[in-house]
Parts: structure tokens; sequence; C-alpha cells
């Protein structure tokens, strides 16, 4: 009974109390660049979180017989290989949403949380609970894109994976689309503002400041 709550812990602290994104700042390139629309957000949430699970798998099952000196090599190789084998499912059957990923997918292989989650975690505990960390870990990265890319859609275009939600000027509404969300510039302004509002309502999330200022006197010297 006592794992059973370990293992819902492990799960939902990913989240929002432990979001790799928003409390660790891991995986934000992908955050930045590929949330213009809700549809490229899912497939490279889907893409990352699947690598994420399978990766995590294979290394806890084989995670007694890695040397130490080689283990790094080896769990890049095994990520690469799921990447590769996840890039080329998306050619084949989603082609038109591959090409707007780019390089985007590929470099999911030196992603900081796939790497970070399979030599922090999934080296170091059983198969089972490896994956779930893993999942966990992807859904709250997942999350974060999804709610970035629809914000960016809809104010950028006034869609939602594809659906018009807002009618614009140019189709004899009321919306002028703000060209501006659908810049890498507003990804970075909407994360930094999700940080904010997460911190703000968790302030133990916040980083202890580095340096104490200086106590000035009364005379200000």
């Amino acid at each position: 009974m006592s794992s059973q709550p370990r293992l819902w812990t492990t799960f939902t602290e990913p989240l929002i109390r432990q979001n790799p994104v928003t409390l660790q700042i891991l995986g934000i390139c992908s955050a930045l660049a590929v949330t213009t629309s809700v549809a490229t957000a899912l497939t490279m949430s889907a893409s990352l979180t699947a690598v994420l699970v399978m990766s995590a798998g294979i290394i806890s099952v084989i995670r007694n017989h890695i040397p130490s000196s080689i283990r790094l090599i080896v769990q890049i190789v095994i990520v690469a290989s799921l990447v590769i084998v996840i890039d080329q499912l998306l050619q084949a059957y989603l082609f038109e949403i591959s090409q707007r990923l780019s390089v985007f997918v590929s470099l999911i292989t030196t992603n900081c949380l796939v790497l970070g989650r399979t030599e922090s975690f999934a080296r170091h505990n059983p198969p089972g609970r490896a994956m779930i960390d893993a999942l966990g870990n992807g859904l709250g990265y997942s999350l974060v894109l999804i709610l970035i890319g629809s914000l960016r859609e809809l104010f950028g275009a006034g869609t939602l994976l594809d659906w018009q939600l807002l009618p614009t000027v140019d189709q004899g509404g009321w919306f002028t689309p703000l060209n501006l969300m659908l810049l890498a510039p507003s990804g970075f302004f909407l994360l930094g503002g999700l940080v904010w509002a997460i911190r703000s309502l968790l302030p133990e999330q916040v980083e202890a400041g580095e340096f104490t200022p200086p106590e000035t006197g009364e005379d200000g010297a």
C-alpha cells in the first residue's frame, strides 16, 4: 500500500510543483520554437513523452549492466535510436507537421529533460517507477507546450487546431491577429509570465538569492 502513494507522487509532482520547464527550466528551446500552433505543440509533446518513457524503461532495465565510464554514451545512443524511429513515423504519417517541426524532433536526442531524467532517475530506479516518472515529466512538459501553443495560435491567428474561433478582419470579422504572437519573442515572454505566475502561487519554488545586498547606515554610507 505504501508504494502506491509514492508512485502517485512520482507521477503527479512533475505536472505542477516539480514541472521540468517552469521549475527546472529544461527543454525551453522547443517550448519557444514549436509552440506557434497547438498541432505542432501536441506532436512535439507526444514525441518527447514517447521517447522519454521508452528510454527510461530501457535504461532502467539494463542499468546494472552499463559501465559507469560509458553510461552517457549508451544513454545517448538509446535516445537517438528512439528519436530516429519517431522521426520516421512522423514523416510517414504526419509529413506536413514533420516539416513544420523541422529539426526539433531530432534535437530531442540532446534535450536536457530526456538526458536529465535518464541520468538522475531511470539509472537508479526499477523500470516501473522510472517509466512513471518519465511519463509524469513528459506530461508536465506537454502541459506547458500546449498551453503556450494554444495562446499563441489563438491570439496570433484566431484559431485552435485550425478551427477559426475568432473571426479575423480579413474574413469580415472583428479580430485583428497579433502577428507578434507567432514570433519567437512571444514564446519567451509567455513562458516567463507562466514561470512568474506559478512561483507567485507557489513561493517555495523561488530560488534563494545568490547574495545579500550590504546594509547601509542611517547616513546612507
